[in-house]
């Protein structure tokens, strides 16, 4: 009876754990080995582009090339994990609960945004954390123009000034003024705890970010959070109201539910706690990937973030590594110790940056550039050919970024 290795998700982790365990596989010549991918759906969602218009294009077919590689995609939404006697039941297509075993399981469930208990969050504010969130504050912005000229109509909120939250809120003007026209008097405003423009990313970065918030017009309040959202606006910590139709919330992401299943350490955000081959500490049979995963990046103390930069690379290490655990054969420790960004600032351009410290190495257009080839070309899967997939999933690939 074949053994059987079965992935939780088709984000970057899980796709990627995916191809890179069927590479080593089929390095070894082993056909008595199964790979699974059960998912909603077979399709990489394009996670760091929904603040961009056009969300229901944001996403990669997976089924031809899963195909191509030999992986079994099951469709479904994981809902238990028996640890214990080793299967996990899932919800169907067709509403069914069903069950699958697994000799070896790879958790690649992502993230999602869980949204706070602050009044009127959950019913008025809008997201970019899912593409049917993206999708529909899409569909509500153009909406927008079927309503007369007023205060709150042109005003955007957007709840935190991290990475997603700037990216959402410099892309704004634009898609405001294609909606309203280009005389439109628009207004977006970030609403944010920190004391300074963009005081989470770093000093150096955040000089650009004002710079580029300047001349787009993108306001922020600074000290400050939303205390409630309602039908026409946001109340502020301070007591000031701002009348906005349109309120985004980008703050507070927690890795999927599915890890409390697993007995093991979890970090503050709720991933788990990996070695240095991404297996679970304490679950010789479970690995963990993507944003599920509290993994080391170096020996100096830094850890992988959520975001896809680091999932497709400890995607590739994982599925390698839980193959080569099968097969018996030598992991490959993960390691990342370039870490770079690249944010979006619309119309601006973009600031790309390297290390920790985030040093900043290009601006404006020549930062747009890279980030416009990173978003449309370096993210997306390989073609669905084997040799292409399989040379793409070497966890030992060289890193241009």
């Amino acid at each position: 009876m074949k053994k059987q290795i079965l992935v939780l998700g088709a984000g970057f982790g899980g796709m990627w754990a995916a191809l890179s365990a069927t590479r080593l596989l089929n390095i070894h010549g082993c056909n008595d080995v199964d790979v699974s991918v059960l998912a909603p759906q077979a399709e990489l969602r394009i996670r760091p582009r929904f603040y961009e218009p056009n969300a229901h294009d944001l996403f990669a077919p997976l089924g031809e090339l899963f195909n191509a590689v030999g992986v079994n995609f099951i469709k479904g939404a994981a809902k238990n994990i028996d640890v214990q006697h080793k299967t996990v039941s899932y919800l169907d297509a067709f509403g069914a609960i069903k069950t699958l075993g697994y000799d070896k399981l790879v958790l690649a469930t992502g993230s999602g945004l869980a949204l706070p208990n602050t009044p009127g969050v959950a019913q008025y504010a809008f997201g970019v954390d899912q593409i049917e969130q993206a999708m529909r504050l899409e569909q509500h912005l153009k909406s927008l123009a079927d309503l007369p000229d007023s205060k709150g109509r042109n005003t955007v909120v957007v709840a935190g000034g991290g990475f997603t939250g700037i990216e959402t809120a410099t892309e704004m003007p634009a898609r405001l003024r294609a909606v309203l026209g280009e005389n439109a008097d628009i207004e977006v405003i970030i609403v944010d705890r920190g004391q300074k423009v963009g005081a989470s990313l770093g000093a150096e970065i955040s000089q650009s970010i004002a710079q580029a918030c300047e001349e787009l017009g993108v306001k922020w309040r600074l000290q400050s959070s939303v205390v409630a959202v309602d039908e026409h606006g946001v109340t502020l910590s301070d007591g000031q109201r701002i009348e906005a139709n349109t309120v985004i919330w980008t703050t507070g992401v927690r890795a999927s539910s599915l890890t409390e299943q697993i007995p093991g350490e979890r970090d503050s955000l709720g991933r788990l706690h990996v070695d240095v081959n991404l297996q679970v500490i304490g679950q010789p049979d479970i690995f963990a990937t993507g944003d599920v995963a509290y993994a080391a990046t170096d020996d100096l103390g830094n850890q992988a973030l959520m975001t896809c930069q680091h999932a497709i690379v400890l995607g590739r290490h994982t599925g390698n590594n839980v193959a080569a655990q099968i097969l018996g054969a030598q992991p490959i420790a993960y390691r990342q110790p370039k870490y770079v960004t690249c944010l979006d600032l619309g119309g601006w351009g973009a600031v790309y940056t390297e290390g920790w410290d985030r040093q900043v190495k290009l601006t404006g257009q020549e930062g747009k550039a890279l980030k416009t080839q990173i978003n449309t070309v370096w993210i997306y899967p390989p073609a669905a050919n084997r040799g292409e997939a399989w040379a793409a999933a070497d966890p030992l690939i060289p890193i241009v970024a």
